[in-house]
């Protein structure tokens, strides 16, 4: 299985994802060292906030070089958590600094007009994912897995074969992706319950 190492850029969320790793038995670290990055198994990119202020971040913290060639050359599997997956794109509109563009998607916020004007953002609360294409993270998942949504903010891949799951929002948007040793999950798997631990425990047995 494995060392997870969670990345540290000052994020909110990467406790509540350490302690859900430790419920389902994975030894996992915090952490800003590429020492311990560079020799974990797998990455935990996680994310709550502003996308600039994420990306600030990681460039302080002289990560952005480390993270690059762990996912990009190691091909270790990491997974983008929120904002996280949001990073792992081109860029954002949220925000005018690039992102890390390990994958070809772009994030793009929820604009609704017409009829759907009433639907609220941040889209919030439980939602349903739905798979588009055989995906090493659903294993043990039922094919309508449910899980816990806070975002205002959603990423569109410019490949379709790149989109791993779907959630209905006002339309159909892309809440996990799959490319390579990339994967990326909108929702939050942390406050996901049984789906969100049997999503994390796949993802710890990864290679």
């Amino acid at each position: 299985m494995g060392i997870v190492a969670i990345v540290d850029y000052g994020t909110g969320n990467a406790g509540s994802i350490r302690n859900m790793l430790s419920r389902i038995g994975v030894s996992a670290v915090i952490t800003a060292e590429p020492v311990d990055l560079i020799h974990a198994d797998r990455l935990i990119l996680p994310g709550v906030g502003a996308f600039d202020n994420a990306i600030r971040n990681l460039q302080s913290r002289g990560l952005v070089s480390v993270l690059t060639d762990i996912a990009m050359h190691q091909r270790k599997p990491v997974l983008g958590i929120c904002l996280g997956m949001q990073m792992m794109g081109r860029s954002s509109e949220e925000g005018t600094l690039p992102g890390l563009a390990w994958v070809a998607a772009e994030t793009r916020r929820f604009h609704f007009d017409g009829a759907l004007q009433s639907l609220r953002v941040p889209h919030m609360g439980w939602n349903t994912v739905v798979p588009t294409k055989p995906n090493p993270l659903w294993t043990g998942l039922p094919d309508a897995a449910r899980f816990y949504f806070v975002h205002s903010f959603h990423v569109r891949c410019d490949t379709e074969a790149d989109v791993a799951a779907t959630t209905d929002y006002g339309g159909a948007f892309t809440s996990a992706f799959a490319c390579r040793n990339l994967y990326g999950v909108q929702f939050h798997p942390e406050k996901s319950h049984r789906c969100g631990m049997a999503l994390l425990k796949t993802f710890s047995e990864i290679s």
